[in-house]
């Protein structure tokens, strides 16, 4: 739980809560698996004005059983999947052994995917799947051109390569951390770029054309050059700002290139959405080979791992088992905060 101390900073520690404290909600689930995103990582560190009520519980997805339900969609035993809707942010989330919740924001796991597995996707899953399906939609396959992933050393990044290389696309992606360019590699890149060479400016309102798409989860500088550099009526879908919300740009990619810039939203997808690509992730994500790039961690971990993922030094995803023993459990690190 995160709350604010005597000092008004944001302490996180682990604490037994009754069950009536839980939020009002028409489904109790037991929480099995939760991931770390970097949304929470600002809700654990109080940064961002993502979390305005305390005391509160961070987690904005996770996987479990449904224990209690008044809907008629979700039965005990049942497994689900929460992503998205705020849960986390302005709802309690899953960092913790039940959580209740609304049925409208929950879907059912497919039958392919266990909790934990689900959870090594988690909302970078869901956004990277839904970034392709726009892409798709708007005419991407294989034989246009090579696709860009920013960010590739991240969740969603990660993941988007080994679905797009899946898909049959040829992929390159762009990563700060050298050291990741094997587990990039295998997991279906076929060209690993450095982010400084990326970033490299010609000062042109447009650059070579190199890519027939991109996607990118990083903003900032890296979404200008990354607009420059599309082929003519390519596409990027923009889904994150780990590198900055702001970015400087001209109307010279959309208008001299027929460039589109998709922005891809996955907290308020509608049901049917969310289902469709959960059900597409359980087909073309292999467990195995991502597995080098998932990391286990307790509740009791994640100020610590809050911290490193906000600082850009996480890879992969970051899973969390709430279940896990917790004997002599001692407050937390006490992280500052607005």
């Amino acid at each position: 739980m995160t709350d604010r101390n005597a000092a008004g900073e944001i302490a996180s520690s682990v604490q037994s809560v009754d069950e009536s404290a839980l939020p009002a909600g028409n489904v109790l689930v037991a929480v099995e698996w939760a991931g770390l995103n970097y949304k929470d990582g600002l809700a654990l560190a109080g940064k961002g004005n993502i979390v305005r009520a305390f005391p509160h519980v961070a987690g904005i997805d996770f996987a479990g059983r449904v224990v209690e339900s008044r809907n008629y969609r979700y039965h005990p035993g049942q497994s689900v999947i929460l992503t998205g809707w705020r849960v986390g942010e302005t709802r309690w989330g899953g960092y913790a052994e039940r959580a209740r919740v609304d049925a409208e924001w929950l879907v059912p796991m497919p039958r392919r995917l266990s909790a934990r597995t689900s959870m090594m996707l988690g909302t970078a899953g869901l956004t990277a799947m839904l970034a392709i399906n726009r892409l798709k939609e708007d005419g991407l396959t294989p034989a246009r051109g090579d696709v860009l992933v920013t960010g590739a050393s991240g969740g969603v990044g990660s993941i988007a390569v080994m679905l797009l290389a899946r898909l049959g696309h040829r992929v390159v992606a762009v990563t700060g951390r050298p050291e990741q360019a094997e587990h990039l590699t295998r997991l279906g890149a076929s060209e690993i770029i450095d982010r400084k060479q990326l970033l490299e400016a010609s000062g042109k309102g447009l650059d070579t054309e190199r890519w027939a798409a991109a996607i990118d989860p990083v903003g900032g500088e890296v979404l200008s050059q990354v607009l420059k550099k599309i082929r003519y009526g390519g596409a990027v879908a923009s889904i994150g700002l780990a590198g900055g919300a702001n970015f400087d740009g001209s109307v010279l990619p959309f208008i001299l290139r027929n460039v589109t810039l998709f922005g891809i939203d996955s907290v308020m997808q509608p049901y049917e959405a969310r289902v469709a690509a959960w059900e597409r992730l359980s087909t073309l994500f292999v467990p195995g080979a991502y597995e080098p790039m998932v990391s286990e961690k307790h509740l009791e971990d994640l100020p610590r791992e809050a911290a490193a993922i906000l600082r850009g030094e996480v890879a992969g995803r970051i899973i969390v088992n709430p279940k896990a023993p917790r004997d002599n459990v001692v407050p937390l690190s006490t992280l500052s905060g607005a």
